[in-house]
């Protein structure tokens, strides 16, 4: 029997998740989106994705609500990918993930998260120990962990090496 193209038999909300971020590529380019990466080129650039799978996750993705097409430009007519309210749902799932990734022997972290009110490192989910709850991710900084390369070939990993708050631009070139 060949393997289906998609969970449509699926009585399942993980299936419809998998819908939307199941395909290879699409949670890191949803990863670099909370990490503030916007614009076609930084996602390019950052993933090493190839043009026309990162044209239609950013597509897919917006198609989902995950990401906003928003225009920052008008000649030439340019667009950058906002993270959604719905979108910002994924931020947990992706820290788990990152978490496990981290269990996996001989890994190290290659980023660290922290409530920016307290300075305390986040759960596996998100929490605060400190404070007790949830932390959205605008109110998350990301620092450099100890797998990251501290120079990096690409600008946008160059200005992910400072820290910073989730959903704040990447800015790559003077503005």
């Amino acid at each position: 029997m060949a393997l289906g193209k998609d969970y449509a038999t699926q009585q399942c909300s993980a299936a419809r998740a998998l819908e939307v971020v199941g395909e290879r590529w699409t949670l890191l380019v949803v990863r670099d989106a909370l990490y503030g990466v916007r614009r076609y080129n930084d996602f390019l650039v950052h993933l090493g994705i190839p043009r026309a799978v990162l044209a239609t996750r950013l597509q897919a993705l917006t198609a989902a609500g995950v990401l906003e097409k928003r225009r920052y430009q008008e000649s030439p007519p340019r667009d950058e990918y906002v993270v959604t309210a719905h979108g910002r749902g994924l931020w947990p799932v992706l820290l788990s993930l990152s978490a496990w990734g981290r269990t996996i022997p001989g890994t190290l972290p290659a980023r660290e998260f922290r409530h920016a009110a307290c300075g305390t490192g986040l759960g596996v989910v998100g929490e605060c120990p400190a404070c007790g709850g949830f932390v959205p991710p605008e109110d998350v900084e990301m620092l450099p962990g100890a797998a990251l390369d501290p120079d990096p070939a690409d600008p946008v990993s160059r200005a992910l090496l400072a820290p910073r708050r989730l959903l704040q631009p990447v800015v790559t070139e003077p503005v």
